[in-house]
């Protein structure tokens, strides 16, 4: 969904299931991601708010996600044109000639975005060219490519701006394992698409997607449910929610039916707890809405009226610690690696703290079925440790949430 309200809130108050807030309203939990950027909508809402999940993650810990030129090689925590930002919109979308790329060289937005639900064919479809080779977010998870004929049997897309989640349906979680898995062909799934994204940028992730507790399509005990939002929050990962009707599984649009229906994507990065005992999550719109954004986790719609859809589902994604180097110094092994610097903050007691250590760990073999600490959890990322004598040594860096 593209944006179609200014920002107008003032003070504290509720609309729609939808919390503003100006001031500071006595809570029980206030804790929140730091850094996460805050894009204005582009080319989609699940490519923007994709885009701030992976500005977010350049921005701590894993600078290879972003190397163009905006910002200095660094994502920047907004894409105002005043400040020369809008570059960053190829992160998701690339194009011709935007953000250093040759103005002879088809993008994302070239081959496939016509205009924000467009049904026809894909502009490379039309010019009779070979589409570019995946080389942004959007183009790995299927956003705006008009190419599949049945999307997990609900519609056929992606329309322009639009892109898909392959769910579970039994309301259990399912973890991304991009071409194994029957019936999700390669591209057409946002938590597949991020961890093939992250393989591209030389990395490796790990992607789930759920449906919430609340959502009526599940039952028994099964669904995301808010203190596994809590964990993701308090662990530094940042969280994309699904957004859409839930009786609607297609549509008709521009006389064409069975097409995607509405939805919209949304990231959570903090959670609030009332006094009464009200739960709330603090997202990104995707509209750069600002901080103070808030909806209760239940099943109403989270923002106010057309533009208000219930939670279906969420999409975790979580970027493993990678090795850069291996060296000797004399009689010592170093070791650096990419991982997780994310830093959260609780906005109660005022304590602020780094979520991820780093466990290094030796093996004798690279599939080896044990593999043996050789550090304490590691603020840091580099280690060093005494050459081990004898025989090869692999090694792997692990990360673990300081909860």
């Amino acid at each position: 969904m593209r944006r179609t309200f200014g920002v107008w809130w003032a003070g504290v108050g509720c609309l729609a299931g939808f919390l503003t807030v100006g001031r500071v309203q006595a809570q029980l939990e206030d804790v929140r991601i730091e850094d996460v950027p805050d894009y204005e909508w582009h080319a989609g809402c699940f490519g923007t708010a994709t885009g701030n999940l992976m500005g977010f993650w350049d921005r701590n810990g894993f600078p290879d996600f972003y190397t163009g030129p905006t910002g200095g090689g660094v994502a920047p925590l907004n894409s105002r044109a005043s400040q020369g930002n809008q570059g960053i919109f190829s992160l998701w979308a690339s194009k011709a000639g935007r953000d250093g790329r040759p103005s002879n060289l088809p993008g994302h937005e070239d081959d496939y975005f016509v205009a924000y639900e467009s049904v026809f064919a894909d502009p490379y479809v039309a010019a009779g060219r070979k589409e570019h080779a995946p080389d942004c977010i959007g183009d790995f998870i299927g956003l705006s490519q008009n190419k599949w004929a049945d999307l997990g049997g609900e519609c056929r897309g992606n329309i322009d701006g639009f892109s898909y989640v392959h769910w579970n349906k039994t309301g259990e979680r399912r973890w991304a394992r991009p071409g194994e898995e029957p019936g999700i062909p390669s591209g057409s799934d946002i938590p597949s698409g991020l961890v093939s994204w992250t393989r591209y940028r030389g990395g490796d992730a790990l992607s789930f997607c759920q449906w919430t507790d609340f959502n009526p399509k599940v039952s028994g005990g099964r669904g995301f449910t808010y203190a596994e939002l809590k964990a993701e929050i308090r662990a530094g990962r940042p969280v994309l929610l699904f957004m859409q009707p839930s009786e609607e599984l297609s549509r008709t649009v521009a006389g064409q039916a069975g097409v995607n229906p509405e939805i919209h994507g949304m990231l959570a990065y903090g959670y609030w707890v009332d006094n009464d005992g009200t739960e709330y999550v603090r997202y990104r719109t995707s509209w750069a809405s600002g901080d103070q954004m808030l909806s209760p986790w239940t099943a109403a719609p989270w923002l106010p009226g057309t533009l208000g859809f219930p939670l279906r589902g969420v999409i975790g994604y979580q970027p493993v610690p990678r090795i850069r180097s291996i060296r000797h110094e004399g009689a010592e092994v170093v070791i650096t690696w990419d991982g997780s610097v994310a830093k959260v903050r609780d906005g109660v007691s005022g304590e602020r703290w780094q979520a991820q250590r780093f466990v290094v760990e030796q093996a004798t073999a690279p599939d080896a079925a044990v593999w043996t600490p050789v550090s304490d959890p590691l603020e840091v990322r580099q280690f060093r440790g005494a050459v081990p004598s004898g025989g090869n040594a692999f090694y792997r860096v692990r990360s673990v949430a300081v909860q």
